[in-house]
């Protein structure tokens, strides 16, 4: 089993000052899963890192990246047909290319739960592989 991470959680669990951080660290550092990071997420980390926190936190993340914390996955042109289909389909929802293709790769990997604050679009969207997703924290 794996949990797909989306931005949100991965950015809380960074900034102490958050809200969210504690439930999302605890989360994502006890986690038993593989933790699955998209790469178009990453680069959405990377902005906010950057926006909200600097670039230390990025470079924290980074390093836990590069150490084998997080194991990366690139869209694959399936999964960008797939993200292009529910951007489509949930036009009125403005679904984010980030957003639609963490669904992809859920899709893709037939993984259930996906790590997000995001529950408005990803309570909405209902993917093609289970009735409705496991949502975490």
């Amino acid at each position: 089993m794996a949990l797909i991470c989306d931005t949100g959680p991965l950015l809380a669990a960074l900034d102490a000052a958050d809200p969210d951080h504690q439930a999302c660290a605890r989360l994502i550092v006890g986690s038993p899963e593989d933790l699955v990071v998209p790469t178009l997420v990453m680069a959405e980390l990377d902005y906010w890192c950057s926006r909200r926190l600097g670039a230390r936190a990025w470079l924290v993340f980074l390093d836990d990246v590069i150490a084998g914390a997080y194991r990366l996955e690139p869209p694959t042109t399936a999964d960008l047909r797939r993200a292009r289909e529910l951007q489509d389909r949930y036009a009125d929802l403005v679904l984010g290319i980030v957003d639609a293709s963490v669904l992809a790769l859920a899709e893709r990997l037939g993984e259930p739960k996906i790590a997000t604050l995001d529950h408005r679009h990803f309570r909405t969207v209902r993917p093609a592989h289970v009735e409705a997703l496991e949502l975490l924290p």
